[in-house]
């Protein structure tokens, strides 16, 4: 299989933890695509431009990262992922729903941050550091949630690419004001999957 990614992209790094975390290492071949380019090569591969890609071994193409792990997960017939029946499944996917909401508004802020200071929309970087802002106080409480305890699941892998993202933002702080996220982060940085899938310094 190959997966397609760009190394800063947390999206595609949660996909990498997944297969790190399934010991797929040695099945699924992780390479680097030209995105945000005119003409790219990886157009080719997959016209939306979008990562993480996945083809399989068949040749068929997935994208999107919450369905790329349930493929990968799913692969052995031994999900480690899998949500259970009924409320408690419910609620963990609600959580995770949440945490990429907190994603896809970073992932905004981050482009428009990265963007020469002329090119910025101040409208668009207010609008995205209101949200972090307000997602990042709510789960300063509600890191205690069980679900950030125990055996690793998918709401701590969504939450950790995020957190790991946000590290990268610049001129956003988060870690100051938010000492219990901020002391889970370090906990699940420290995790042979998350070590090896670190972003580079400038996403």
């Amino acid at each position: 299989m190959k997966l397609f990614i760009t190394k800063g992209s947390p999206y595609a790094r949660i996909v990498r933890v997944v297969v790190l975390e399934k010991g797929l290492a040695d099945r699924v071949e992780v390479i680097s695509a030209k995105t945000r380019t005119t003409d790219s090569p990886y157009y080719n591969i997959n016209p939306s431009g979008r990562v993480p890609y996945l083809v399989c071994d068949d040749g068929l193409g997935l994208e999107d990262s919450a369905l790329i792990c349930s493929y990968l997960d799913n692969l052995d017939g031994k999900p480690m992922f899998a949500l259970p029946a009924g409320a408690q499944g419910f609620e963990a996917r609600r959580l995770e729903a949440l945490v990429r909401s907190m994603l896809d508004g970073m992932a905004v802020l981050g482009r428009e941050k990265w963007r020469p200071v002329n090119e910025q929309s101040p409208k668009i970087v207010l609008h995205e550091t209101d949200r972090a802002k307000r997602l990042l106080a709510l789960w300063e409480r509600g890191i205690e949630d069980p679900v950030f305890r125990g055996p690793l699941n998918m709401v701590q892998i969504v939450m950790g690419c995020t957190l790991g993202f946000a590290d990268l933002i610049p001129e956003f702080e988060w870690r100051a004001g938010h000492p219990k996220l901020d002391a889970w982060f370090e906990g699940i940085s420290a995790k042979g999957s998350f070590v090896e899938t670190a972003p580079p310094v400038h996403a």
